[in-house]
């Protein structure tokens, strides 16, 4: 029997990166899956080569609006009957410039996409997880939730953001059951990485190939870290022992950054 035997999640951006391999983690040890994204084909195939049966479920949906937001909370609810586990996990750059050179527009889908999105998922799974007197909120943020990057703040801004909410949260709902806490991972090459890496490598005057060994130098392991690695954490925090971890915002990143 696996360790979230008879759980529930749902995890935003589930259906590639790293929201599919905590997917994948969790499916292992028995828990019951709600994925999102927006792509329904992307989905489909997703759930063919996890091949979990019924215990993987997609809903479609866009995190950057409220009421989808909530309703990937309230379909898993639907689907399984409970929910045990939320990971606000989707998000991605908006653009790189300078502080300087950066848009309104810009600032604003970043803090939408990342931290507006936590905070409607987080709070619409308190909903469900403050009756039950149990629950796990482990949010996606980064290593730039902890550092300063260049040409990228709104990203940095944004996962900062999620950071203090998480630690806010944590105060809250701890004496109520519930664990919240933030997965910070460095670099890994993802499909949104691969998607957005050239154009960050760009703005920083480095070739793509660079950028990369510029995150595995840094680094204290000397390479990338790998989706398997933010899963392995994300099921210790969602498992009961993960119960005494709440408020952290927990790097992933191979000791590249220094808290």
């Amino acid at each position: 029997m696996g360790i979230l035997e008879g759980q529930v999640a749902c995890i935003t951006g589930g259906t590639r990166g790293i929201g599919r391999g905590i997917a994948e983690a969790f499916l292992a040890e028995g828990a019951s899956v709600v994925i999102n994204g927006r792509d329904p084909a992307k989905a489909r195939a997703t759930i063919d080569e996890l091949d979990a049966g019924e215990r993987l479920y997609f809903i479609a949906g866009d995190v950057c609006k409220r009421e989808d937001c909530e309703a990937i909370v309230d379909g898993t609810v639907e689907r399984y009957g409970r929910l045990d586990i939320a990971v606000p996990n989707a998000g991605g750059s908006s653009g790189f410039a300078p502080v300087a050179e950066t848009t309104d527009e810009a600032m604003n889908l970043a803090m939408t996409w990342i931290f507006w999105h936590t905070f409607w998922v987080m709070r619409r799974a308190f909903k469900y997880m403050i009756p039950q007197g149990s629950g796990r909120i482990i949010s996606v943020g980064s290593l730039e939730g902890k550092v300063g990057k260049p040409v990228i703040s709104p990203y940095v801004s944004a996962k900062h953001a999620v950071n203090g909410l998480t630690k806010s949260a944590a105060q809250e709902v701890g004496p109520l059951g519930i664990t919240v806490n933030v997965l910070c991972p460095g670099g890994i090459e993802t499909d949104m990485m691969t998607e957005a890496g050239p154009a960050a490598a760009e703005a920083m005057g480095l070739t793509y190939a660079e950028f990369l060994q510029w995150f595995a130098r840094e680094s204290a392991i000397k390479r990338l870290n790998d989706v398997a690695d933010v899963g392995a954490v994300a099921l210790l925090l969602a498992s009961e022992a993960g119960a005494g971890i709440t408020g952290s915002a927990i790097s992933i990143d191979g000791g590249t950054s220094p808290y």
